[in-house]
């Protein structure tokens, strides 16, 4: 049994506690909040742009929270830790966990800086420590079978696969804060459309040729909607990526994808989260999507099963979530 604490406890610290306390060979030793007092009220009241499952408000609430992650190492022995704060603080967080002996997931965007992710890198491969960024999408259901279909070639060959996503201004937890310290998110283009960019770029398995892209700014940066174009000439694939929450508060989370197949287009869509839609020139066949949310299970199932086996999958390194911050700036 391999004991965690999860640092931070906003909508995505909660997300991640509830699927550790459901996964086998994983403990919810600690929660870290700096906030010690508002996690009885995020539990009863969690905040976010969607759902992510039943939360057991009892579990939960047995589980002791500290201030500081030195402060829970003095009561408590930690074997890895899960980093859910926002982005300016991930360096900072990542590089002491690992400091002290600790495998880290850390939630994306991984960091800004791409000199300091390498760092980051280099400080796990010495420490001989496990180091994951938690690209979600990796790892969503619908997501998973469009990766089955375009490897299996079942409907041919892919020429066209669109992604998109978008939401309203987040404004709940500290997300208020930091319409004031414009630009510190990384905005709309690396905390939400980089989910987009990475699953393109992961399931095609390189960077594109060519990136062409139109940004506007928001609240949050100068990047908070992109409308982007991928071209890989040597495969004939256009990607197409569109994105952004430069939309008023209350206008809802929304993604999914088309993709173009030689006898088939394949879709999927939050607004029926429930069907995959195969469409050929004589008929459409629907396919149960399952659970959007079941991809933040899968991916703390697999850094559970790298922490006991010592093997950590090579499409799933730190290096390939650094690539996809190279390729968000391709856009900028």
């Amino acid at each position: 049994m391999k004991r965690v604490a999860v640092i931070g406890f906003g909508f995505m610290g909660i997300t991640h506690s509830k699927n550790i306390l459901q996964t086998e060979g994983l403990e919810l030793a600690a929660i870290v909040e700096k906030d010690v007092d508002s996690v009885t009220r995020k539990i009863d009241d969690p905040e976010g742009n969607f759902t992510t499952g039943e939360t057991d408000v009892e579990a939960l609430g047995r589980v002791p929270v500290y201030p500081s992650l030195q402060a829970c190492l003095n009561k408590h022995e930690i074997d890895a830790v899960h980093i859910c704060v926002h982005t300016n603080l991930h360096y900072s967080l990542v590089k002491e966990a690992l400091n002290k002996g600790l495998h880290v997931l850390v939630e994306k965007p991984f960091v800004l800086d791409v000199e300091k992710g390498e760092e980051l890198i280099e400080l796990a491969r010495r420490k001989n420590l496990f180091l994951m960024v938690a690209h979600v999408v990796r790892f969503m259901s619908p997501y998973k079978k469009l990766v089955e279909i375009i490897h299996s070639e079942k409907y041919g060959k892919l020429s066209f696969l669109s992604l998109t996503r978008f939401s309203g201004l987040p404004v709940w937890g500290q997300w208020k804060e930091k319409q004031k310290d414009f630009g510190s998110s990384g905005g709309a283009l690396f905390d939400l459309v980089i989910h987009d960019i990475d699953f393109a770029a992961f399931v095609l398995g390189e960077t594109p040729e060519k990136v062409e892209s139109t940004v506007l700014p928001g609240k949050l940066s100068e990047h908070d909607y992109i409308n982007a174009i991928w071209t890989y000439p040597g495969k004939n694939i256009t990607v197409k990526i569109e994105g952004g929450n430069i939309f008023h508060v209350n206008f809802p989370f929304q993604a999914g994808y088309q993709a173009v197949f030689e006898k088939a287009t394949v879709s999927f869509s939050t607004d029926d989260s429930e069907s995959i839609y195969i469409d050929t020139d004589t008929e459409r066949i629907s396919v149960n999507a399952n659970d959007l949310g079941d991809g933040y299970f899968n991916e703390i199932a697999l850094f559970a099963e790298s922490i006991h086996s010592g093997v950590l999958t090579e499409k799933y390194s730190p290096e390939s979530a650094l690539e996809t911050i190279k390729l968000c700036y391709l856009h900028i």
